[in-house]
């Protein structure tokens, strides 16, 4: 599988409607689950992209129901979206509402989340590389010992894309016997409450010989942290990703060791400029930045990937200049810790 990755999110440049071309348009967004914190970031960042093209933002929540999200891409339609930025719930269910929209002509951004189409354009960050790099960051804290998999739902592709990461790094240990996988599990939802549950059980099956887990995500590291520190156990190593402030917060405390930064201002601009590069009558091989890339299933799309990063005690001053964070949010409750909470 190749996996390409842009280290910026300046995507459509030239390729860009004007705002006179872009003031009728429509763009509406698919939530699956607004709920999360992250996704207040990225909604942000493209009605940013929209208000500069011109451009008319409406939404909806699918509070985490696949058949939900099929009738609230119905309603966008009707509404007279011009394109669509989909965050799917389910890659598999999504299908008819991709239909739906190729019927009417209508683009469609597959949002963060592979939809396994070729016509929704996918733009997401680089998610083989940050299982990778949640599994350095572990390893390199905690080289030896038992392993706990937590990974995403059931029903997102990126689970999946993570956990190859994760494992391409773990492998030559777990071969030397370095380190043993004891536990693994998926989260349906992505659902904290759900992970905390996971890693419960997995710490009393294991009774609680546990040296490090590797979280796919900061909501899941949040469970797995709340389980840990039931049973006195917090600060060993965990991962995760998405730069929560609750989960950097985490790592400045020492709860967490690494959470890969995906930066969702440059998602969501370039997610924004794209749905109306497209409704404007740009073909999806014509985004500045597009490239070919082969679906683990063979299916050949469109795609552009952005560069994460990632965020451990010794880098965490980048969240904070780079305005991600503040300095208080991110050292609250911390005494001695890294920079710049020392």
């Amino acid at each position: 599988m190749k996996i390409f990755a842009t280290a910026t999110a300046a995507l459509v440049g030239a390729a860009m409607a004007t705002a006179a071309m872009a003031d009728d348009l429509v763009v509406g967004v698919s939530w699956s689950n607004f709920q999360e914190e992250r996704w207040k970031t990225d909604e942000a960042a493209i009605k940013a992209a929209l208000d500069a093209a011109g451009a008319q933002y409406i939404s909806s929540d699918a509070q985490s129901s696949s058949a939900k999200q099929l009738s609230d891409i119905e309603s966008l339609i009707a509404q007279g979206a011009d394109a669509l930025i989909i965050l799917a719930q389910d890659a598999q269910a999504i299908g008819p509402a991709v239909q739906a929209a190729a019927d009417e002509g209508i683009p469609v951004v597959g949002y963060d989340r592979l939809i396994e189409d070729n016509r929704a354009f996918y733009l997401t960050f680089d998610n083989v590389e940050v299982g990778r790099m949640q599994a350095r960051a572990v390893l390199e804290a905690q080289p030896s010992g038992n392993y706990v998999m937590i990974k995403g739902s059931p029903t997102d592709p990126n689970a999946d894309f993570l956990r190859g990461g994760q494992q391409e790094v773990l492998q030559a240990a777990v071969d030397a016997g370095d380190i043993t996988i004891v536990g693994e599990a998926y989260t349906d939802g992505w659902l904290p409450a759900n992970a905390q549950r996971n890693m419960e059980q997995i710490l009393t099956a294991q009774d609680n010989a546990v040296d490090a887990v590797v979280a796919s995500n900061d909501g899941t590291a949040g469970g797995v942290v709340a389980a840990l520190t039931a049973q006195g156990m917090e600060g060993i190593p965990v991962s995760g990703q998405d730069g929560d402030h609750a989960a950097l917060n985490r790592v400045a405390l020492g709860t967490q060791t690494v959470s890969v930064w995906k930066d969702a201002r440059d998602l969501g601009r370039a997610a924004g400029e794209i749905a109306v590069a497209m409704a404007g009558g740009t073909e999806m091989t014509d985004v500045d930045g597009a490239q070919s890339w082969t679906s683990p299933a063979g299916t050949e799309m469109t795609a552009v990937f952005l560069a994460p990063v990632p965020v451990t005690a010794d880098n965490l001053t980048a969240v904070v200049d780079a305005g991600w964070i503040s300095k208080e949010s991110l050292c609250q409750g911390v005494t001695n810790g890294p920079a710049p909470c020392n």
